[in-house]
């Protein structure tokens, strides 16, 4: 339901009175009504109603003055003047009716004004966004509880591929890095530290924190988002072909070597 602003309702309230304090006044007075002229059965509700701007009462005796003359008019032809009262006459024919204009000289309605949107919402927004939580987080939570188990059931049956004990008088050659780390290693065989460390890895992480603001398309086709795929996917490979490279390609000192011919300097 909706609620009705308060200076509304106090305008109703006011009309309602006003409503009933004349019906009782006609009740009451009809005889003092019907013998006063018409010219000065006006005055007393102006007295009463002092709400009523001056220029609104003009307009309305005018408009008043205008009718009763075109009544006579119709019905006997000449008698406007007996019909008529005197004050009335005057007003219509020696001032012209005031201008159509409201307070301060505005010429629009409240209702003109004040749009139907800012009292009430009539129709609900459509929004196209939901919450993170439980939307969003309540399905990953779901989702890496089953990669849990997963991969707890899956550490029960196949056992770690573990080396020996380490030989502190033996350094394995070639001796390589995680499998997750080979392109870093790859790239300190091409590079300076400095370069393969910090610059080339920080240029790569920078581009893509700038992706999204470069790339401002809202829509989740790929068809709609080639410039962000193509960023992503040239990282991706880089870093792939750099892992494949220091996992199947590099033999005894860190050479280049082929697999189908050296052999496989490879293990988990």
């Amino acid at each position: 339901m909706t609620e009705i602003p308060e200076h509304l309702r106090k305008r109703a309230e006011e009309a309602r009175a006003k409503a009933a304090a004349k019906k009782a006044a006609e009740a009451g007075g009809d005889a003092p009504a019907a013998a006063a002229p018409a010219g000065d059965a006006e005055a007393p509700a102006a007295a009463t109603d002092s709400k009523i701007p001056a220029h609104l009462l003009e307009r309305s005796k005018a408009a008043k003055a205008r009718k009763a003359a075109g009544t006579a008019e119709a019905e006997g032809g000449g008698g406007v003047g007996t019909l008529a009262p005197a004050g009335a006459t005057a007003v219509a024919t020696a001032a012209p009716p005031p201008a159509a204009t409201g307070p301060a000289g505005h010429t629009q309605r409240l209702l003109t004004v004040v749009k139907s949107g800012s009292i009430q919402d009539v129709k609900s927004t459509p929004v196209d966004k939901v919450h993170v939580w439980p939307h969003l987080l309540a399905v990953e939570f779901v989702a890496s509880l089953a990669m849990l188990t997963f991969v707890l059931i899956f550490s029960v049956f196949v056992n770690a591929p573990l080396l020996e004990l380490a030989n502190v008088n033996e350094t394995p050659n070639p001796s390589k890095a995680p499998w997750y780390f080979l392109g870093l290693q790859e790239l300190l065989t091409m590079f300076h530290p400095m370069v393969a460390g910090v610059t080339i890895p920080g240029m790569g992480i920078f581009l893509l924190i700038l992706a999204p603001y470069m790339d401002k398309n809202p829509s989740n086709k790929p068809e709609n988002r080639k410039f962000a795929i193509s960023i992503f996917t040239i990282m991706l490979m880089f870093w792939a072909v750099l892992v494949m490279i220091g996992s199947f390609f590099r033999g005894p000192g860190q050479n280049f070597v082929t697999p189908w011919t050296s052999g496989l300097f490879f293990e988990l």
